[in-house]
């Protein structure tokens, strides 16, 4: 039995560690996050627009599969969970040689070693402390730092430079590790929902995605909020004029827009919609008298709120219907936006002694609007808006961020940062005369590095006085293979 478990653990074990297998989930969390961004989520999409985006039926099931709130399902979790163990599998697999490499990088070539280098050349020399002094020299002026290794029974140069460009894949890793650390902590303790707020309403009650309100430490309230439209009347942006306050107090104030949103006590408010209520905030009345003693004057009505019209009459707006429609004797809304309006005015005077129903327009049954010694003209209405903003609390962004800055890091030394290394060994050639080996590795950008090797050669050569005896001659691959 121990040996079956220890069979499976070693197959897992090499399972999660190897490249495939990290390769292929980074592209399924990719293939998912994409899916994340086309197909709508709640609660930044309102559930009417949910509706109408999607029949019943694939609503149910993007629900049932947690596709509508990608970054919270728990498959999601786990599949960042399965990701970081392929990492870290890997980094543990692979960084004990790489650590050497690191920190005990090979300094003296030996024979087989120079064999196999690509990058390579060899200078006939008289004076072997000259022929070293030549190329310490040079190797200075290429920008490297030589060190004099003494062996037994040999002298030689070492030169290398930007050595972290080996460890730059453990950065990458790293910064692997805290963006999907992030996205668990969002996904497992943070929290999105949806408000929706009028001019001068405040709250501290938000609604999650399960439709579950939850109270917040300090209320937002809304100050203003309006529409920019193009010339062809298309929206061109929302904004909306947040406020927190606690106790009554004012803390912070900011005008938001989309993608620029209020963050304070790591809750974020994001401008999400913009609309009308359905509700009316203001009808502007012409009250006309019908004795025509007086003159005719403008009138400002909000709901139940009753405006003088002379010192024995007032009148008050007791009912708006933005669409109405009759039907079976009844006057009923067709919609909530502002297609066809009504409006019920009650009259009251004292010379009357009675209230006058009226409707505006005339709508044959309903009202008295012959028995009023007001006519009214409508003027203007305004209807009562409504900013819609989504509310978030990620407290992995952090991880998320770092991530992000230490990847771009990461990447700027996997890419821009080449690892050279440089050998420079006095040998004797297979003929017994002494000749000055010159080798090269570079772990990246082999054509610019080759080029680069090429020129320091030839200018040690330069400094090097040419020797009357015959000596092999220099050599550098055509096709250099580092």
């Amino acid at each position: 039995m121990a040996g079956i478990v220890s069979t499976l653990t070693r197959k897992v074990w090499q399972t999660m560690s190897a490249t495939k297998t990290g390769v292929v989930l980074l592209i399924v969390v990719v293939v998912v996050s994409a899916a994340g961004t086309v197909i709508l989520q709640r609660p930044a999409t309102d559930a009417a627009e949910m509706q109408r985006a999607y029949s019943p039926q694939m609503l149910r099931l993007l629900d049932s599969l947690g596709l509508t709130d990608v970054f919270h399902a728990w498959w999601f979790v786990l599949l960042l969970v399965l990701v970081s163990l392929s990492i870290v599998a890997a980094s543990i697999q692979r960084f004990p040689n790489s650590w050497r490499y690191f920190s005990r990088p090979y300094k003296s070539p030996n024979q087989s070693f120079r064999k196999s280098l690509a990058a390579q050349s060899t200078i006939p020399v008289a004076d072997e402390e000259r022929a070293l002094a030549v190329a310490e020299r040079m190797l200075h002026k290429s920008g490297l730092s030589p060190e004099r290794i003494v062996g037994e029974n040999s002298f030689s140069l070492f030169a290398e430079r930007n050595l972290i460009s080996e460890m730059a894949v453990y950065i990458v890793h790293a910064s692997l590790l805290l963006i999907f650390l992030g996205g668990i902590i969002d996904a497992l303790y943070g929290w999105r929902g949806f408000v929706a707020l009028s001019p001068g309403q405040q709250t501290s009650q938000i609604e999650l995605r399960n439709g579950v309100s939850m109270a917040l430490p300090f209320a937002i309230r809304c100050d203003g909020a309006g529409q920019e439209n193009y010339a062809d009347g298309t929206p061109r942006r929302w904004w909306s004029k947040l406020a927190v306050t606690t106790n009554g107090r004012e803390i912070l104030r900011k005008e938001i827009v989309v993608n620029d949103p209020l963050v304070y006590d790591g809750v974020r408010f994001y401008q999400a919609s913009f609309g009308l209520t359905g509700k009316l905030d203001s009808l502007t009345l012409t009250a006309t008298p019908r004795n025509g003693k007086t003159e005719a004057r403008d009138v400002v009505l909000t709901l139940n709120q009753p405006s003088s019209l002379d010192p024995d009459t007032s009148v008050r707006l007791v009912e708006f219907i933005p669409d109405y429609v009759v039907s079976d004797g009844q006057i009923y809304a067709r919609s909530t936006q502002l297609e066809n309006p009504a409006a019920h005015l009650v009259l009251e005077s004292r010379k009357l002694k009675k209230a006058v129903d009226i409707w505006l327009p005339p709508i044959p049954g309903f009202g008295q609007n012959e028995a009023s010694p007001y006519t009214f003209t409508g003027r203007d209405v305004k209807m009562a808006t409504f900013t819609g903003l989504q509310v978030s609390h990620e407290p992995g962004q952090w991880a998320v961020w770092a991530g992000v800055l230490l990847m771009g890091l990461g990447l700027v030394a996997v890419f821009y940062i080449v690892h050279v290394r440089i050998w420079v060994v006095p040998i004797l050639d297979a003929r017994g005369a002494l000749v000055l080996w010159i080798g090269g590795a570079a772990n990246r950008n082999k054509d610019a590095f080759e080029q680069r090797f090429r020129r320091m050669v030839d200018e040690i050569k330069s400094e090097i006085p040419v020797e009357s005896k015959p000596c092999a001659a220099a050599h550098v691959p055509s096709q250099v293979e580092i």
